[in-house]
């Protein structure tokens, strides 16, 4: 099965895509996902704040397709790496990816290539796919997340669970519900040809 290259939303607004044009794109993904990542909730004794990362990582991966949706969350973790603060809190370096956190941005770049599968093939137009679309990512971000936190903290599945899930769910719930409204929302403003 072929897929156009206006499948995905980046695709239909750009249609021709050169090296410059990728460029600006990834570099314009990090600075959205460092933003996201700055709107930043503590949560009580949980090495886990809530952030906007989670949304920006559903609409980045499905707005720009997998390839380079994937590309743009890499060069995120890659530039938190080297020092720039871009995680949330402005916090980087190698222990944000390795420490407790670290599973919850692995998921995040794996649901960014997920999403952005599933838009290249329609999934982010419609709202009875779209929704599904974000659950799985949801479901990948949370359920590497929750792996690497249980191995992070040597606490009980129990634990892991208040810790890492539990304090979420009802964020999760609004970000998939925004996620899902808006990508099929910006479909509509998307000429026809």
């Amino acid at each position: 099965m072929s897929i156009s290259s206006t499948a995905t939303l980046r695709g239909a607004l750009i249609t021709r895509s050169t090296v410059s044009t990728k460029l600006a794109l990834v570099v314009g993904g990090v600075a959205f996902l460092w933003l996201m990542a700055q709107i930043s909730v503590p949560v009580p004794g949980s090495p886990v704040p809530v952030t906007g990362q989670t949304l920006g990582a559903l609409l980045l991966g499905s707005a720009y397709g997998a390839s380079l949706g994937f590309t743009t969350f890499a060069s995120y973790l890659i530039v938190g790496f080297l020092g720039a603060p871009v995680f949330a809190s402005g916090a980087h370096g190698l222990s944000r990816i390795t420490g407790a956190t670290g599973g919850y941005l692995v998921g995040m770049l794996i649901a960014s290539l997920i999403t952005g599968y599933l838009a290249g093939r329609k999934w982010d137009q419609k709202i009875l796919t779209v929704i599904p679309t974000m659950l799985i990512g949801d479901f990948i971000i949370f359920t590497a997340g929750l792996f690497w936190l249980h191995h992070s903290i040597h606490a009980n599945w129990t634990t892991t669970f208040k810790l890492g899930l539990t304090p979420f769910v009802l964020g999760e719930v609004i970000k998939i519900a925004i996620a899902s409204t808006a990508m099929p929302t910006l479909w509509r403003f998307v000429p026809k040809r």
